[in-house]
């Protein structure tokens, strides 16, 4: 063969031979979670979150690969796997609750991160404003100004003799340590005959005698704020309510499922759906300072009637007609 004839079939076969790109990398995002790995609600949220990261083309193992840390209601331990999970340095951070985009925050003012589940976004600082965050943190808020007053109406609703509403919540772990909702309720209850009161607790004999001597004087309703703690020591709430008689009205809608007497929130589940489209934007290089909070739009209200039954109330048929759930 020629020597000519020999560079052509080279140059020949280097066009036809398919070119491999390299291998890249897996995009690393790090989750922070308030609850254990093992809770129920956690699992199903995170499940939510993943699946729609999968169906957005990001596949965990594959294409993305998502460090997770579960902090069991230790705001230490949030803080520490705040620290954690920024020294990775991922592409984006995910937080959800209040303590843990405050742990987030603190650790880092570069990294992306989306929230899911903050009461009061622009109260604790993580953002300048809702529709302008301003900053590397961004999400999707689960209360807004008539969420209190909501939560009042229907427990006098459902319990008209309630005059005295206790509501209780963790002041390390609640937005503003209480005052958020507290302040909410105060306005709510000021057009009302509803006196509310704050139920400060930080464990279960806390929670045991709060609500013990809260019991002590009639016509006592129950609003069970949202928080690493009030989830973790639920249980022990709903028994409670239930030996002192007690109407309550809780915001996780599996609350009424484990005997709970109601519950009125937002869809947690499609806030990590939305939280995912919106880590998926900032991998592909959106920031979280163009990208607004977003208010919660759908609430759902579950009502456990067996439960109203064991404490002796009717509920009216009006207020069981409006329920998303009711459980027999």
């Amino acid at each position: 063969m020629r020597r000519r004839d020999l560079i052509k079939l080279i140059a020949g076969f280097a066009i036809s031979w398919p070119l491999r790109a390299p291998a890249q990398a897996p995009r690393r995002i790090g989750v922070l979670m308030p609850f254990s790995a093992d809770d129920p609600e956690g699992k199903k949220q995170l499940a939510a979150f993943v699946q729609q990261l999968h169906s957005l083309g990001r596949t965990e193992g594959g294409n993305l690969h998502i460090d997770y840390r579960f902090s069991n209601g230790d705001l230490e331990k949030m803080h520490a796997y705040a620290r954690e999970l920024v020294a990775l340095q991922p592409a984006a951070l995910f937080s959800r609750g209040t303590p843990g985009t405050a742990a987030l925050a603190k650790a880092t003012r570069s990294i992306p991160i989306v929230f899911a589940v903050v009461s009061d976004p622009v109260g604790e600082g993580f953002v300048s404003s809702v529709s302008h965050p301003g900053g590397n943190v961004t999400g999707f808020a689960n209360a807004e100004s008539s969420l209190t007053g909501k939560w009042l109406g229907l427990l006098k609703e459902v319990a008209p003799t309630v005059n005295r509403v206790g509501f209780v919540f963790d002041p390390k772990l609640a937005p503003g340590g209480g005052a958020y909702y507290m302040d909410l309720a105060q306005t709510a209850a000021a057009s009302s005959t509803v006196t509310p009161t704050a139920m400060a607790i930080h464990d279960v004999d806390d929670i045991t005698r709060a609500i013990a001597e809260f019991a002590r004087a009639p016509n006592g309703g129950l609003i069970v704020l949202p928080d690493a703690t009030t989830n973790l020591l639920r249980a022990r709430i709903i028994a409670l309510a239930d030996q002192y008689r007690l109407p309550a009205i809780y915001t996780l809608r599996n609350v009424p499922a484990e005997g709970g007497l109601m519950s009125y929130g937002v869809e947690l589940v499609e806030l990590f759906r939305q939280a995912a489209n919106y880590l998926d934007r900032i991998l592909t290089g959106a920031k979280p300072a163009d990208l607004p909070v977003q208010l919660p739009e759908k609430f759902e209200f579950v009502l456990n009637l067996k439960t109203a039954k064991k404490l002796g109330i009717a509920v009216p048929s009006g207020v069981v007609a409006i329920a998303d759930e009711v459980i027999e």
